[in-house]
Protein backbone atom coordinates (compact mmCIF):
# COMPACT_ATOMS: atom_id res chain seq x y z
CA UNK A 1 0.00 0.00 0.00
CA UNK A 2 1.27 3.45 -0.92
CA UNK A 3 1.15 5.99 1.85
CA UNK A 4 2.92 9.24 2.63
CA UNK A 5 6.16 9.05 4.57
CA UNK A 6 5.49 9.51 8.29
CA UNK A 7 6.97 13.03 8.18
CA UNK A 8 4.48 14.06 5.46
CA UNK A 9 1.59 12.42 7.29
CA UNK A 10 2.50 14.44 10.39
CA UNK A 11 2.74 17.63 8.29
CA UNK A 12 -0.67 17.03 6.72
CA UNK A 13 -2.27 16.40 10.10
CA UNK A 14 -0.60 19.44 11.64
CA UNK A 15 -1.76 21.68 8.79
CA UNK A 16 -5.31 20.32 8.98
CA UNK A 17 -5.45 20.80 12.75
CA UNK A 18 -4.06 24.33 12.49
CA UNK A 19 -6.63 25.33 9.86
CA UNK A 20 -9.66 23.61 11.38
CA UNK A 21 -8.99 23.34 15.11
CA UNK A 22 -11.49 21.27 17.07
CA UNK A 23 -13.75 21.01 14.01
CA UNK A 24 -11.41 18.42 12.40
CA UNK A 25 -13.21 15.08 12.09
CA UNK A 26 -10.90 13.05 9.83
CA UNK A 27 -7.99 13.21 7.40
CA UNK A 28 -7.50 10.64 4.63
CA UNK A 29 -4.65 10.41 2.10
CA UNK A 30 -5.20 8.81 -1.30
CA UNK A 31 -3.55 8.13 -4.64
CA UNK A 32 -4.91 6.59 -7.82
CA UNK A 33 -4.40 3.14 -6.29
CA UNK A 34 -4.47 3.41 -2.50
CA UNK A 35 -6.18 5.07 0.46
CA UNK A 36 -5.10 5.49 4.08
CA UNK A 37 -6.90 7.24 6.90
CA UNK A 38 -4.33 9.32 8.78
CA UNK A 39 -6.63 10.64 11.51
CA UNK A 40 -10.08 9.98 12.91
CA UNK A 41 -11.44 11.95 15.86
CA UNK A 42 -12.00 9.70 18.87
CA UNK A 43 -15.76 10.37 19.13
CA UNK A 44 -16.38 9.01 15.61
CA UNK A 45 -16.75 5.38 14.57
CA UNK A 46 -14.64 3.67 11.91
CA UNK A 47 -17.63 2.80 9.73
CA UNK A 48 -16.90 4.98 6.68
CA UNK A 49 -16.35 3.17 3.40
CA UNK A 50 -12.90 4.60 2.67
CA UNK A 51 -12.56 2.68 -0.59
CA UNK A 52 -15.91 4.01 -1.79
CA UNK A 53 -15.07 7.56 -0.74
CA UNK A 54 -11.67 7.26 -2.46
CA UNK A 55 -13.28 6.14 -5.73
CA UNK A 56 -15.42 9.25 -5.69
CA UNK A 57 -12.63 11.63 -4.68
CA UNK A 58 -10.26 10.24 -7.34
CA UNK A 59 -12.43 12.05 -9.87
CA UNK A 60 -10.43 15.07 -8.76
CA UNK A 61 -7.37 13.73 -10.58
CA UNK A 62 -9.35 14.09 -13.81
CA UNK A 63 -10.63 17.52 -12.73
CA UNK A 64 -7.07 18.85 -12.55
CA UNK A 65 -6.62 18.36 -16.28
CA UNK A 66 -10.24 18.92 -17.29
CA UNK A 67 -10.27 22.45 -15.85
CA UNK A 68 -6.73 23.32 -16.97
CA UNK A 69 -6.48 26.30 -19.30
CA UNK A 70 -10.04 27.45 -18.70
CA UNK A 71 -11.10 30.96 -17.85
CA UNK A 72 -11.74 29.70 -14.33
CA UNK A 73 -8.01 29.19 -13.77
CA UNK A 74 -6.36 26.17 -12.20
CA UNK A 75 -8.41 23.76 -10.11
CA UNK A 76 -7.61 24.32 -6.42
CA UNK A 77 -9.91 22.31 -4.15
CA UNK A 78 -13.45 21.01 -3.67
CA UNK A 79 -15.76 21.48 -0.69
CA UNK A 80 -18.78 19.22 -0.29
CA UNK A 81 -21.50 20.28 2.13
CA UNK A 82 -23.37 17.67 4.19
CA UNK A 83 -25.98 17.81 6.92
CA UNK A 84 -23.40 17.19 9.67
CA UNK A 85 -20.31 18.86 8.25
CA UNK A 86 -18.04 19.32 5.27
CA UNK A 87 -15.62 17.29 3.16
CA UNK A 88 -12.73 19.16 1.54
CA UNK A 89 -10.69 17.46 -1.20
CA UNK A 90 -7.25 18.74 -2.14
CA UNK A 91 -5.15 17.23 -4.93
CA UNK A 92 -1.63 17.96 -6.12
CA UNK A 93 -0.27 15.88 -9.01
CA UNK A 94 -0.95 12.22 -8.11
CA UNK A 95 -1.56 12.69 -4.36
CA UNK A 96 -4.70 13.79 -2.61
CA UNK A 97 -6.31 14.19 0.77
CA UNK A 98 -9.82 14.67 1.95
CA UNK A 99 -10.61 16.25 5.26
CA UNK A 100 -13.93 16.07 7.03
CA UNK A 101 -14.91 18.77 9.49
CA UNK A 102 -17.78 19.96 11.57
CA UNK A 103 -19.38 23.21 10.44
CA UNK A 104 -16.97 26.14 10.26
CA UNK A 105 -16.60 29.50 8.54
CA UNK A 106 -16.13 29.21 4.77
CA UNK A 107 -12.91 31.27 4.62
CA UNK A 108 -11.13 28.61 6.68
CA UNK A 109 -11.49 26.13 3.81
CA UNK A 110 -9.18 28.19 1.59
CA UNK A 111 -6.57 28.27 4.37
CA UNK A 112 -6.93 24.51 4.81
CA UNK A 113 -6.64 23.75 1.09
CA UNK A 114 -3.64 26.02 0.60
CA UNK A 115 -1.68 24.47 3.45
CA UNK A 116 -2.45 20.89 2.37
CA UNK A 117 -1.68 21.52 -1.32
CA UNK A 118 1.72 22.92 -0.41
CA UNK A 119 2.57 19.78 1.55
CA UNK A 120 1.25 17.45 -1.17
CA UNK A 121 3.37 19.23 -3.80
CA UNK A 122 6.45 18.61 -1.62
CA UNK A 123 5.95 14.84 -2.04
CA UNK A 124 7.18 15.03 -5.62
CA UNK A 125 10.85 15.54 -6.41
CA UNK A 126 11.67 18.88 -7.98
Amino acid sequence: MSHPPEQHADELLSAARTATGDELRSLTYFTTADVEQLYLRSDLSRTADLVGFAENERQGFHAQSMYADTQLGDYRFTVRVFENGYLTRVIANDHGVWVTTDSMEMDRFEELASALASILRSFDPA
